[in-house]
């Protein structure tokens, strides 16, 4: 009796697109959809607020995020791992420049 349920938590797979708050980010999930009647395929995005404590992410990665209890009025996800780093030019002593 006192053994524990498997997890019935949700996870996405996103696009990391806005990082203006702190140990926040706006991730895009984007699935696709067909459509009842006339059975096209469709593009649905879905942009959710995510909490990351140790603020890894960066604009454009993709990152999994996994439902878990309410941590604010519209936050009610976090980042599990960042699957993908985003393309970054690396940097020089010269700043960037040949």
């Amino acid at each position: 009796m006192d053994a524990k349920a498997p997890s019935r938590k949700t996870i996405k797979t996103g696009t990391v697109v806005g990082k203006t708050m702190m140990k926040t980010v706006k991730v895009m999930v984007e699935r696709q959809v067909r459509h009842p009647r006339y059975l096209k395929t469709i593009r649905r995005r879905r942009t959710f607020l995510v909490h990351d404590e140790n603020d890894r992410c960066q604009l454009g990665d993709r990152v999994r995020i996994i439902e878990t209890r309410p941590l604010s009025k519209l936050k009610r996800w976090r980042i599990l791992d960042v699957v993908g780093a985003a393309g970054r030019a690396s940097r020089t002593e010269n700043g960037g420049r040949p």
